[in-house]
């Protein structure tokens, strides 16, 4: 019985990441545990995915870190690349949210499109 919950949640789990993906049109979105393992969905392309995954839970916990006498609570962190951006951001107590877009793709707009799927991804989670 809990192997068979286990499965379903995983299905569930790379739903919810597909259909952020798909809806907002970014190209990968990837849900980390706050220890940095890979819990589901892509990292993107070329990137070496135990790298992509802790690498992306540290950066959060160091902005969080640098930032926690400031009073108010991190929102996300983005990073700009050359060609694309990163943006890196809880998704609850036990994990985050690490999605790669494009250059010109509004933050605000991804961020007020995940909010729904980010709260289904906390009940399973």
């Amino acid at each position: 019985m809990c192997k068979v919950v286990v499965i379903m949640t995983a299905n569930t789990i790379e739903k919810v990441l597909s259909s952020i993906k798909k809806n907002l049109d970014v190209d990968d979105v990837t849900l980390i545990s706050r220890s940095g393992m890979h819990i589901g969905g892509d990292v993107p392309d070329n990137a070496h995915m135990e790298t992509f995954v802790a690498m992306s839970a540290i950066l959060l916990g160091a902005a969080e870190t640098a930032t926690s006498e400031l009073d108010e609570e991190l929102s996300h962190v983005v990073v700009e690349l050359k060609n694309s951006r990163v943006l890196v951001m809880n998704n609850g107590p036990s994990a985050l949210l690490a999605i790669k877009m494009s250059q010109d793709k509004d933050i605000d707009t991804v961020l007020e499109g995940i909010k729904e799927p980010t709260n289904e991804l906390k009940e399973l989670l």
